[in-house]
């Protein structure tokens, strides 16, 4: 199991074996090793997760330039126009050979589905992974015009959006599979659910999806928080730990060449309450020095208001801009920038470094204010 041993933590992903005891990703650890009690936990290094989630992209986009990146692990790739570049060998093969290609160039092993559209290849991959007493062995296409026959194995819960608080809704009027809501014609859903779910309801029962590939959408937001093995309870150890989520927070922010305006800070305290603050910027930043500034004071103005052991903190920053955006330093304002042409400098040699010698090689220490 990928996660942390502490017991407050939460399993990343799990191996086929330990699923197989019920164990499953983002369940409590506590859980998961009463259920998998000789289970092997090993810590998660994150940025090696965005490392060869980049050696993974690369690797697909030698098939397509349409890949966008759904999530670390997940991707979705649009095929349209490549029959010829493939000799018109059948779907199915290309994505073996996009496996083998994966799978020889970042020992990582993924499932492939395939679909007409994202959400039929989003479930055929997840019925493609292989599992003991299964024919699955990694790759499931789903053929045009046999959509509405695949969809029908599914629970409602296994749609993306589909809540607990949807399916709640849906259970009290007696749906709760797909076949449930395809005995219903339309228009009675919309009666029951309105217009616009009603519809959305209808579509992707059937497996239809309009959404497209998109290869270059930008993120709307970068986030970092972290569980604390036992409630945090000084400032100072809160600001420490703050300071390494800013840090971490600030290189995704120009990894991906953005800048953000607005930057939040938020707090779960021992008893579960959770709060949060935001400050946006007039001047978008990228610094981690920038970000952690605003994110120190945000999380002074948490903690005036609420003294108590806290268990969780993140950090989150968002109205991103590309880097190439136009925008300017501040030079003439009467309050001081907070972000100068210097923070940026240094920001850069720290990235520098620790593309050469590793993530922990360089870093910035907190500055008393």
């Amino acid at each position: 199991m990928g996660g942390s041993a502490e017991r407050r933590g939460v399993v990343t992903s799990a191996s086929y074996e330990a699923r197989a005891y019920g164990v499953h990703s983002a369940m409590p650890m506590a859980r998961a090793v009463r259920l998998c009690p000789n289970a092997t936990v090993v810590p998660v290094s994150w940025e090696a997760c965005a490392g060869k989630s980049r050696e993974i992209k690369d690797v697909l986009q030698r098939f397509t330039p349409a890949v966008e990146r759904a999530s670390s692990d997940e991707f979705y790739l649009d095929l349209t126009g490549t029959e010829q570049l493939y000799g018109g060998e059948p779907l199915p093969t290309t994505a073996r050979r996009m496996r083998e290609a994966v799978a020889r160039e970042t020992a990582l092993v993924v499932s492939i589905g395939g679909g007409t559209s994202k959400l039929v290849a989003k479930l055929a991959a997840g019925v493609a992974k292989p599992r003991a007493g299964t024919p699955a062995d990694g790759v499931h296409v789903v053929a045009a015009g046999a959509e509405l026959e695949f969809m029908r194995r599914f629970a409602l819960a296994d749609i993306p959006f589909i809540g607990p608080r949807f399916q709640e809704r849906l259970a009290k009027l007696g749906l709760r599979a797909v076949n449930d809501v395809l005995r219903c014609d339309s228009e009675t859903l919309v009666g029951w659910l309105g217009r616009r779910e009603g519809e959305w309801l209808a579509e992707r029962v059937r497996g239809i999806d309009a959404s497209p590939v998109e290869p270059h959408r930008e993120p709307k937001s970068i986030s970092r928080d972290e569980t604390f093995p036992t409630d945090l309870v000084e400032d100072d150890a809160l600001a420490a730990r703050l300071l390494l989520l800013a840090d971490r927070a600030s290189a995704d922010l120009r990894e991906a060449g953005l800048l953000a305006r607005t930057i939040t800070v938020k707090l779960r305290d021992a008893d579960f309450t959770t709060r949060q603050a935001s400050r946006t910027l007039s001047d978008p930043v990228q610094s981690e020095r920038a970000v952690y500034d605003v994110g120190r004071e945000l999380l002074r103005k948490l903690r005036a208001a609420r003294r108590v052991p806290a268990r969780l903190l993140g950090i989150a920053v968002s109205q991103l801009v590309t880097g190439d955006a136009g925008v300017q330093l501040s030079l003439l304002d009467e309050v001081p920038p907070r972000e100068t042409e210097r923070d940026r400098t240094l920001s850069r040699v720290i990235d520098q470094v620790r593309e050469k010698f590793g993530p922990d090689a360089l870093g910035r220490g907190p500055r008393e204010r």
